[in-house]
């Protein structure tokens, strides 16, 4: 018989007791028909649809908001008769209570994946960041990120997921690559909040591995080994861009993306614009005699070089070697050169970053104050500066000794050279 309004003309519907067995035999529908939907006696809505192919699922048909839906609730044999029947009283329920549970299974499948989240992360927050830190975050995302979370809904991952790929990472050996992937996780995940994606953040609370704060300086003697080593390497470019990160205390990617507007080498300034910085403030830094020196002769140089039929001049201070000749792209890596130069001077356990270390060390066995090394280093927060503070030992040293020697009475100007005793008679 002709059946319901949910059914169209290409529909043939019965009413059936619906058993296993009856579900087995079902008929095929007619030539022409691309289905045939047997319902039930005893649950109104509940159904059978047999398709051409002999295809056979459970089905719903009710009405919410003054529209007929079906809801496909599974298939036979994955669903026995008496489940299916039963999860149609449960959908039924819920139509009861106004709810609509085929738009419900929409809004869920539609919902928003970690790797929709990581996709809209990527388009609309990791273009402000350094081109650095771009490429890390695209690193971890490619290796951890999207193959662990990203085919879970973004409503569904829970702080336990978080937890467990922290472990995962860790257990490679890798402890602060697990820190960087939480905390660029945390930072998708606030950003998810922001969006309307979830209210909440999986993150929160997660606890890190330890991580020990490296307080590497080059000694008096290192430096010179450095100084020697850099004399005779092969790759100047790449030796005068150590030159540069040693006498100025700048970042590896602010001096290898240094370009020649930047300086004014008459005045000795090297103004750095808010996109260039990691702070994203302007910073404008003195150079020294010996830096502007250096910077002279790259310049100098590179005027010298012969000028091809298709060549400009490059604006960068250390252009890409084979980008030279177009006059575009700079220098971005320089870690092979690096760990030839230590080898040769005999450095261990030395990073490039450490350069910048020993600058300030420098700076701070001078004497110069937080807020001198501070507006050098291009810090915006005192407490960035203060990890330095171990340095001043030198300096204050030398002051104590020189108010020893006032009260002891020995005040000739030099340190005193044993312990003076002031109660002495």
């Amino acid at each position: 018989m002709r059946g319901h309004a949910a059914d169209t003309d290409a529909d043939m519907t019965e009413n059936e007791k619906l058993t296993d067995r009856f579900v087995k035999l079902a008929a095929a529908p007619d030539e022409g028909r691309p289905y045939r939907i047997y319902y039930d006696r005893e649950v109104k809505g509940f159904g059978l649809r047999v398709t051409k192919a002999g295809f056979r699922a459970f089905i719903l048909n009710y009405r919410a908001r003054g529209v007929e839906r079906r809801y496909t609730i599974g298939s036979f044999p994955d669903w026995a008769v008496s489940a299916a029947r039963e999860e149609a009283k449960r959908i039924k329920r819920f139509v009861d209570q106004g709810r609509d549970p085929m738009s419900e299974r929409h809004e869920e499948r539609a919902a928003p994946t970690v790797n929709d989240l990581i996709d809209r992360y990527l388009t609309e927050h990791a273009p402000r960041k350094r081109e650095r830190s771009r490429q890390e975050d695209e690193s971890l995302i490619r290796q951890w990120i999207r193959p662990e979370l990203g085919n879970k809904r973004v409503a569904d991952l829970r702080h336990a997921d978080v937890e467990r790929l922290h472990r995962k990472i860790t257990a490679k050996g890798v402890p602060i690559r697990a820190n960087r992937a939480a905390a660029l996780l945390s930072k998708m995940f606030s950003l998810a909040a922001r969006w309307e994606m979830r209210s909440d953040n999986p993150c929160r609370g997660l606890e890190r591995n330890t991580e020990e704060k490296r307080n590497r300086y080059l000694a008096s003697d290192e430096l010179r080994r450095l100084t020697d080593a850099l004399a005779v390497h092969p790759n100047q470019a790449a030796a005068n861009a150590i030159r540069l990160l040693l006498l100025t205390g700048a970042r590896r990617g602010e001096v290898l993306g240094a370009t020649w507007d930047q300086f004014d080498l008459e005045e000795g300034v090297w103004t750095k614009a808010a996109s260039f910085t990691k702070q994203k403030k302007l910073h404008r830094v003195p150079l020294s005699a010996p830096a502007r020196r250096l910077l002279a002769e790259i310049k100098h140089a590179a005027d010298q070089r012969p000028m091809g039929a298709n060549r400009e001049p490059s604006p960068f201070v250390f252009p890409a070697q084979r980008a030279a000749r177009k006059g575009v792209g700079h220098l971005v890596e320089i870690k092979g050169p690096w760990a030839a130069i230590c080898k040769a001077a005999q450095l261990s356990g030395v990073r490039v970053h450490d350069l910048r270390h020993s600058y300030a060390s420098i700076l701070a066995s001078a004497g110069l104050s937080f807020p001198v090394i501070g507006a050098l280093l291009g810090h915006t927060q005192p407490g960035t500066t203060a990890r330095y503070a171990h340095l001043f030992d030198d300096p204050l040293r030398a002051a104590t000794e020189r108010v020893g020697t006032i009260v002891a009475g020995n005040d000739d100007g030099k340190p005193a050279a044993n312990i003076i005793e002031l109660n002495r008679r």
